[in-house]
């Protein structure tokens, strides 16, 4: 008698194991499928559409926005991994813009601003020299080999490849470097 009662209990706890595990194989293929449809092209934005080197989390939105309001109404605005974040926090900071005078932004834009360019901006080697022009940014040179630059490298010059550029867009290119 109790090799009988120790079967049904046996019996019983494999069933409640086996239910467990379906349960857990079902809420695993269900979670599968959410994830999978929320970050497949219906879902997400398409890579034409980007735009931008970076895809911008919600958060930095405002400071890129900001961004692209004050620099680009003068001239072409860079992505910020163009310059490290030690460029961006002296022109952020320094009212004399390439010889030209600008009004400084106030303290909530310039939060905002400085966030946006610092969070997607390189890092400077300890022993590089901050740059300030395009010719000088190590990065922008890694991202342009066996291109013959124009001397001077100007921003708009970036507009003879990158056909968006003056809408902050560097991913299309003009048909020769497609």
């Amino acid at each position: 008698m109790p090799n009988l009662a120790k079967s049904k209990s046996h019996r019983r706890l494999k069933r409640q194991l086996l239910i467990v595990m379906l349960v857990i194989f079902a809420w695993s293929i269900a979670m599968g499928w959410i994830l999978g449809f929320a970050t497949s092209a219906h879902g997400a934005n398409p890579v034409d559409s980007i735009g931008t080197v970076d895809v911008v989390p919600v958060q930095y939105q405002p400071g890129q926005e900001l961004y692209l309001e004050n620099c680009s109404s003068c001239h072409i605005a860079l992505p910020p991994a163009v310059f490290p974040s030690q460029t961006w926090k002296n022109l952020l900071q320094d009212s004399q813009h390439y010889g030209a005078q600008i009004k400084p932004l106030d303290k909530a834009s310039h939060f905002l601003v400085s966030k946006y360019l610092y969070t997607f901006s390189r890092v400077q080697l300890q022993e590089e020299a901050t740059p300030y022009r395009l010719k000088d940014s190590r990065y922008f040179k890694a991202l342009h080999p066996g291109v013959k630059l124009p001397k001077p490298v100007t921003m708009s010059s970036c507009v003879s490849c990158h056909i968006g550029a003056d809408k902050y867009n560097f991913r299309s290119l003009s048909p020769e470097w497609e």
